[in-house]
């Protein structure tokens, strides 16, 4: 029986995103070359100007006003003539409006800058602009590539985690815009797959519990728990004890541990194990050690493993799945994996993806169970 659910609703999806590839694509082609390239090679201004918005927090500025830019500068401490300058250049993007000279307004890309919003982006933003995630872009993007090694760690001496165990703030941020992610995806991943058919999901790495939660709130019969860095569930427990529903509470667990340790071991074939978004960052070397955990508890439980993540196709990817893997490049050592290449590792370690399952996000899920 399958694990999908919803399936009209993710051929729909599917199709949507085809169909705004295509027209992206077409928009592509239809520049002249030279001018393509030369917008290619300056997207970097665009990508800065939209970092000091975030960092100005112009949108939360605004609200739902329009505002002289004389009285914008002066909420937020700024220049009035060059904040102007770098809000007509991100209206002309799309991002802003200006609705007469000198006065601007959020639209409804804007919109999802600001603090309070469901949709707000604002820390993926200020995270893949910071500073220590972009020097690895500009100072070792090339060396990565000629060598072979991580850019993030010729630039900074160490992985990215590690530099963050020891960089509170840019931790932080990490995850507040894994946070944003997830609001971003929608719970499809809470409705598309059937975890019905669990009694409780083991969430490997599941950050503060984020998509644990969702799932619970979806399936009242569910326990879940998370599994990851010892300061982000004391964080986790600390933040759903004071916003959760008490019954939520009662059905989340956490438990701090890294992601070579031994696997909590699962009680039965009712358990699942979620692993969302770990493999990419992963070499392959890593990842067969992973999976082999994973077997060695499925294979003694009958549980079985959902691993979420972005697949791409095995060749013409598209650009959000190809712009992934760079940032994959760029920071750690894994990579977006297509579907053969993730059947070739689970070979290697007794394991059989048994069902993708397309979800209405870019990612699916993977079901894997000990062959």
């Amino acid at each position: 029986m399958s694990f999908q659910r919803n399936a009209l609703g993710v051929r729909v999806f599917g199709g949507l995103v085809r169909l705004i590839n295509g027209v992206s694509q077409a928009v592509a082609q239809l520049t002249p070359p030279p001018f393509r390239l030369l917008q290619i090679g300056s997207a970097f201004w665009q990508s800065r100007a939209l970092y000091v918005a975030a960092r100005l927090d112009l949108a939360t500025a605004l609200g739902d006003q329009s505002l002289a830019i004389d009285a914008l500068a002066a909420r937020v401490g700024s220049d009035a003539r060059s904040t102007g300058r770098l809000l007509r250049l991100l209206a002309a993007l799309g991002v802003f409006r200006e609705t007469r000279p000198g006065v601007f307004a959020n639209n409804r890309v804007s919109n999802h800058l600001r603090d309070g919003h469901p949709g707000n982006v604002r820390p993926l933003v200020l995270m893949h602009n910071a500073e220590a995630m972009s020097l690895p872009w500009y100072a070792q993007l090339e060396q990565g590539v000629r060598s072979g090694k991580v850019p993030f760690e010729l630039a900074h001496g160490q992985d990215l985690y590690a530099y963050m165990d020891s960089h509170s703030a840019l931790d932080e941020l990490f995850s507040e815009a894994m946070a944003s992610v997830e609001r971003v995806g929608g719970d499809g991943f809470a409705q598309d797959f059937d975890w019905g058919r669990f009694e409780r999901v083991i969430d490997v790495g599941g950050g503060v519990g984020s998509k644990a939660v969702a799932i619970l709130k979806r399936h009242r019969h569910l326990r879940a728990l998370v599994v990851d860095r010892k300061r982000l569930v004391s964080a986790a427990s600390a933040k759903w004890a004071a916003s959760a529903e008490p019954e939520i509470l009662e059905r989340l667990e956490f438990q701090a541990g890294d992601l070579f340790d031994p696997l909590p071991p699962a009680r039965g074939a009712k358990d699942v194990y979620l692993f969302s978004a770990i493999f990419h960052g992963l070499e392959d070397k890593a990842c067969i050690e992973l999976l082999r955990h994973v077997r060695e508890r499925c294979a003694v439980s009958g549980a079985r493993a959902a691993v979420m993540e972005l697949i791409p196709d095995e060749c013409d990817p598209d650009i959000a799945s190809a712009s992934v893997d760079m940032q994959m490049l760029m920071g750690t050592p894994g990579r977006l994996r297509p579907i053969g290449e993730w059947r070739a590792l689970c070979g290697q370690c007794g394991l059989e993806v048994e069902e993708r399952v397309g979800l209405r996000s870019p990612a699916s899920i993977l079901v894997l169970k000990a062959g």
